[in-house]
C-alpha cells in the first residue's frame, strides 16, 4: 500500500499542476474537464461527461449494491486583487503548492481521485464507488452536479471533497434568500393620510428579529434569520404604499428549506417570496458506520458554516478534504503537499473500514 500510496500522491500532484496552470472559473471549466479526462483515460478508466462534468464507476461495478459519491469540482472563483504572484503559475516553496485552487479544491479533487483509483480494480466490493468532478459548484450552477443526479444512479451516501484538514462536517447549514414586500397605502404626510408600510415592515422584521423556531439542529442550534436589505418611500412628505426587505436565512438540518418558508409565510403579513429552495442543508447521522470510523481514527466532527455541492444532494454526505477552509478563496492560495498524502491516506484507510 505503501508504493501506491506514495505513487499516488507524486500524479495527483502533478495533475492539480495542471489544474491550476488552467483557468477554470465556474462556467468555463471545458479544460480542466479535458485534463481530468485525459487522465482518466491514461488510467485506462471508462467515464460518462455531460457538459463539464466528469463521472465514472469502478471496474466491477454492481447493480445490486449501494453506491457510495465521491464528489468535488474542479471549478474555481477569480483570484482576489490581493495576489502577489500568478494565480496559474503552480509553485511549490518548501511544503506548500501555491496557486488559484490547489486548496479549493484542487487538492480534494485529486486525493478523492487517487482513492478512486485505489479501489476501482478491487472485487467483492460492499458497496460500488462512483466518482465525479464537476463543475460551476462556486456559483452554484444549474449545470454542476444537479445537472447530473439523475444520471448517476441510486446513491446511498456522498463523501464531498471540500477543504476541512481532514476533519468530518457531518452538517452545513442551507442558504434561502427571502424576499419581502409590505404593502400600505400612500398618502400625504402633512395630513397623516394613507397606510405606511414602512411601519408595517418593522412589525414583520421585528418578528424575523425574535421568532426561535421549534426544532433546532444539534450541531449548529437555532435557526439564523438576518434583515439584510431595505428599501422604501420616494420623497420626504408621502406614506409609502411599498416597502421592500430581503431576509438572509442559514437553514440548519432541523427544517427543510420550504417547511421553513411556510413558517414564516404564517407569520408575518408581508408578502415572502423565497428566490429559490435548491440550496438545502445536509447532514449526515453521527452513528453512520462512515462517521463511526471516522471517529475511530481520531477526527472530529463539526457542522460547516460554508456552501458546497452538498446542499445540492438529497442523501445523507460528509464533507471531508485536505487543506483548510480558511484558505480558499484568500491571495495566494496553497495546500500542504503532505495535506495530499495525509488525505488520500485517511480517504483509503476510511473507505477500508466499510468496504
Amino acid at each position: 500500500m505503501t508504493d501506491h500510496i506514495e505513487n499516488f500522491t507524486k500524479e495527483s500532484i502533478q495533475l492539480l499542476k495542471s489544474l491550476i496552470s488552467t483557468p477554470s472559473f465556474s462556467k468555463e471549466e471545458d479544460k480542466t474537464a479535458a485534463i481530468i479526462r485525459n487522465f482518466l483515460d491514461k488510467n485506462q478508466i471508462a467515464y460518462h461527461i455531460k457538459a463539464n462534468n466528469t463521472w465514472c464507476y469502478n471496474k466491477f461495478f454492481d447493480p445490486k449494491k449501494p453506491t457510495i459519491l465521491l464528489n468535488s469540482h474542479h471549478d474555481t472563483v477569480k483570484p482576489n486583487p490581493g495576489y502577489t504572484r500568478d494565480p496559474f503559475i503552480p509553485s511549490i516553496e518548501g511544503d506548500k503548492l501555491f496557486g488559484l485552487g490547489s486548496n479549493d479544491a484542487g487538492g480534494c479533487l485529486v486525493s478523492l481521485l487517487a482513492t478512486f483509483r485505489y479501489f476501482y480494480d478491487k472485487k467483492e466490493l460492499t458497496y460500488n464507488l462512483c466518482y465525479a468532478a464537476t463543475a460551476e459548484e462556486e456559483i452554484s450552477g444549474r449545470d454542476g452536479i444537479e445537472s447530473i443526479l439523475t444520471e448517476l444512479g441510486t446513491l446511498d451516501f456522498a463523501i464531498v471533497g471540500e477543504p476541512t484538514l481532514m476533519h468530518l462536517a457531518i452538517a452545513e447549514r442551507g442558504l434561502m434568500v427571502i424576499d419581502c414586500e409590505a404593502t400600505g397605502k400612500a398618502g400625504h404626510a402633512a395630513r397623516n393620510e394613507g397606510e405606511n408600510a414602512i411601519y408595517k415592515a418593522i412589525e414583520d422584521i421585528n418578528w424575523f428579529r425574535s421568532y426561535r423556531f421549534p426544532k433546532e439542529s444539534e450541531v449548529f442550534g437555532p435557526i439564523s434569520m438576518n434583515i439584510t436589505i431595505i428599501n422604501a418611500g420616494s420623497q420626504h412628505n408621502v406614506v409609502p404604499a411599498s416597502c421592500k426587505f430581503t431576509v438572509d436565512i442559514r437553514v440548519t438540518d432541523a427544517y427543510r428549506n420550504e417547511e421553513v418558508l411556510a413558517i414564516i409565510q404564517e407569520h408575518i403579513s408581508s408578502q415572502a417570496i423565497a428566490r429559490s429552495t435548491r440550496l438545502k442543508p445536509s447532514s449526515i447521522a453521527i452513528n453512520h458506520p462512515i462517521v463511526q470510523a471516522g471517529l475511530a481514527m481520531g477526527r472530529e466532527t463539526y457542522g460547516s458554516p460554508t456552501t458546497s455541492d452538498q446542499a445540492l444532494l438529497d442523501i445523507p454526505s460528509l464533507k471531508l478534504g485536505p487543506g483548510d477552509s480558511a484558505r480558499s478563496h484568500m491571495a495566494d492560495e496553497y495546500i500542504y503537499i503532505y495535506e495530499i498524502e495525509e488525505g488520500i491516506k485517511l480517504y483509503i484507510k476510511l473507505l477500508n473500514s466499510i468496504l
